[in-house]
């Protein structure tokens, strides 16, 4: 699972996941991408059940390049804890992601075998994608 080897801080606020994504939402590496369509949070076990449909499906064929990290700490709270006394212990670890963020690549394989690959990772992920070609 993707985290953070380390960090300076061991919690962080929510924050705001407003406007589009500047920075990588182009092509960098492969032929064809998932990209985001809308703005979410994408945690970790998420990233790996869909780069794991994608291997499998081309039967360790091809190249992918996953274009997002999740290094955002999210915090929760034990069941059935009352109100107050602080901040819950880190929980998971999640990647933010804007409308336009490219999620992964893929390249080295034919454009059908591609096409069904990245929808089957697109369907772990909990956000609307859409697949580009270069």
């Amino acid at each position: 699972m993707l985290q953070p080897k380390r960090a300076k801080h061991r919690k962080q606020f929510r924050g705001k996941m407003r406007g589009l994504a500047i920075r990588g939402s182009t092509l960098s590496f492969g032929s064809f991408g998932l990209k985001s369509q809308e703005a979410g949070w994408i945690s970790a076990r998420q990233i790996e059940a869909a780069r794991r449909a994608m291997t499998h499906y081309t039967k360790r064929g091809g190249r992918i390049w996953i274009r997002i990290f999740p290094d955002k700490p999210i915090t929760k709270k034990p069941a059935e804890t009352r109100m107050g006394s602080g901040k819950g212990e880190v929980d998971q670890f999640v990647a933010v992601v804007r409308p336009g963020t490219i999620l992964f690549e893929m390249g080295a394989v034919e454009e059908k075998v591609a096409h069904a690959a990245i929808r089957l990772a697109a369907n772990k992920l909990p956000i609307k994608t859409k697949i580009i070609t270069r």
